[in-house]
């Protein structure tokens, strides 16, 4: 089988567009958001907050907990979820090492 584009890149590039991608749409930012503010949640209550259709809600849940953010623990027959903190920290640092290597060009150098 050939080279995959992804082969193309660093497993660092590769780790960071993944975590892009749970920010790529806004109703999972919506949905992180929501979880931030209120640590746990259920699907009914986040059709209820962001007005959006019970599959469409799942299928972002499913993206979120693929990639780790979120976990779920199963209470009779809904599934609660809430940020995973580690998976959270590993995001986080991430990006902080992405953002942190930037060092804005001397006011005399123009691009």
């Amino acid at each position: 089988m050939g080279v995959t584009k992804s082969d193309l890149f660093t497993e660092k590039q590769n780790q960071i567009a993944t975590f892009a991608r749970v920010f790529a749409h806004p109703a999972r930012v919506a949905i992180i958001e929501y979880l931030l503010k209120s640590n746990t949640c259920c699907n009914s209550h986040l059709v209820k907050e962001l007005g959006l259709a019970q599959p469409t809600i799942s299928q972002h849940l499913k993206e979120l907990k693929s990639t780790g953010i979120l976990q779920g623990t199963i209470e009779g027959v809904s599934v609660n979820y809430c940020i995973n903190p580690q998976k959270w920290s590993e995001f986080k640092n991430v990006f902080h090492q992405l953002f942190e290597r930037y060092t804005p060009p001397d006011c005399n150098d123009i691009c």
